[in-house]
């Protein structure tokens, strides 16, 4: 090419760039290699409790240590059969719900809730099976809780026949969604992974074992068979370590609830920080719940951990709770507060967080000589400066 003078003039070249992978999100989630699946409950145990490696895809899911991570479920091929079963359809047939037509298996595998219900969908399942039973389960709260608590989809189709087209069930039923699960590492300590703590959800209905839809779908996944999981990042900012790497932190998880406090303290210890790491932890047995005991213990033994206070509620005939542990070191726990101290709670947030919470007004009313209502105020004050930060279930 020339200029009108003649003069050669350089053509401009624009360098093609590769196309960018949209971030990972709940919408568009990535998947993960599992790397391994460890039960770290004991054989005595009634629970099972899982320790799960995810490998993630390089510099794409950056979390921090108070993060969750969604995962997205399938529901379990024996269910789905039993539910076709019910309904008297073929796993094939296909079923067009909205713009879309695909096979029941897939909509029943993939994309419905069949592991929890509604009470809206118990309404309209009493109605069709002519149930005033039902109904009246329905209506009472007490009643409906309970039927929320340990019923699922198959066991209605069983216990009150009804008759629903496919097309119909896939429409009145919830889509599937994720389900989240604190980050129990931290990148700084494990690299490109993020571990987890899962603990398979269990009951019993009819004389049959029923299970919770991600937890067993996590805990079928071995490590060894190549199957990935889809999931994502889920930010919690407002469950973040303390800035300020002089600051001494309480952290109080019983349960599964100990899983943010794993990371937490790898975070601490590779971050070189001077402040104080105290543990409450609790659980039903010492020596088959006790869960990453020998993590703990060695960080116990090494100084990173500075203290460590247990609650097993069944070794004993009294049952002892973290609660307990908490006014017996109400003394040390003012103290630490007083001193800047940074509080966490995770776990149960149905029964455990209120009780420890009332645990920690009254340690506060009682060591720093304030009534009650001055002791919730203290309480709030600490949330209010980002001291007393809970992640709750």
């Amino acid at each position: 090419m020339r200029s009108e003078a003649g003069t050669p003039r350089r053509a401009t070249v624009t360098a093609l760039r590769p196309a960018l992978s949209p971030e990972p999100s709940r919408e568009q989630p990535v998947t993960l290699e599992v790397l391994a699946n460890q039960r770290i409950t004991g054989r005595a145990s009634a629970r099972d409790v899982r320790h799960l490696e995810l490998a993630l895809p390089e510099g794409r899911l950056r979390y921090e240590p108070g993060d969750s991570l969604g995962i997205w479920p399938e529901n379990r091929a024996a269910t789905v059969a039993q539910i076709a079963l019910l309904l008297g359809a073929r796993l094939e047939l296909p079923v067009t719900f909205g713009s879309r037509e695909r096979p029941l298996v897939d909509w029943l595998t993939r994309e419905r809730e069949l592991t929890r219900l509604t009470r809206p969908f118990i309404e309209q399942h009493a109605a069709r099976a002519g149930s005033g039973e039902l109904a009246a389960r329905a209506a009472d709260p007490a009643a409906l809780r309970q039927l929320l608590r340990g019923c699922q989809l198959v066991d209605l189709l069983r216990e009150y026949p009804a008759c629903w087209a496919p097309e119909e069930l896939v429409a009145a039923l919830r889509p599937l969604a994720p389900r989240l699960y604190s980050i129990a590492s931290s990148r700084r300590t494990v690299g490109e992974e993020a571990h987890l703590t899962v603990a398979v959800l269990e009951s019993v209905h009819g004389g049959e074992r029923r299970y919770g839809a991600a937890s067993a779908y996590l805990a079928e996944h071995s490590g060894e068979d190549g199957r990935p999981v889809r999931a994502f990042l889920e930010s919690n900012p407002r469950f973040r370590l303390p800035a300020d790497l002089a600051r001494d932190i309480i952290m109080i998880g019983p349960g599964t609830g100990i899983a943010p406090f794993r990371g937490f303290l790898q975070e601490r210890v590779a971050a070189g920080a001077s402040g104080r790491q105290w543990l409450f932890f609790g659980a039903r047995h010492f020596d088959s719940e006790f869960l990453y005991q020998t993590e703990w213990l060695e960080a116990l033994k090494r100084g990173e951990l500075t203290r460590l206070d247990v609650a097993f509620s069944r070794d004993q005939a009294q049952k002892v709770y973290v609660q307990q542990r908490l006014t017996e070191r109400g003394r040390d726990i003012y103290e630490w507060l007083e001193n800047g101290a940074a509080l966490y709670v995770c776990g149960d947030g149905e029964r455990m967080a209120p009780d420890v919470h009332a645990a920690l007004a009254a340690v506060i009313a009682r060591h720093g000589g304030r009534n009650a209502d001055a002791a919730e105020q203290y309480l709030r004050d600490l949330a209010s400066a980002k001291r007393y930060l809970r992640d709750v279930y």
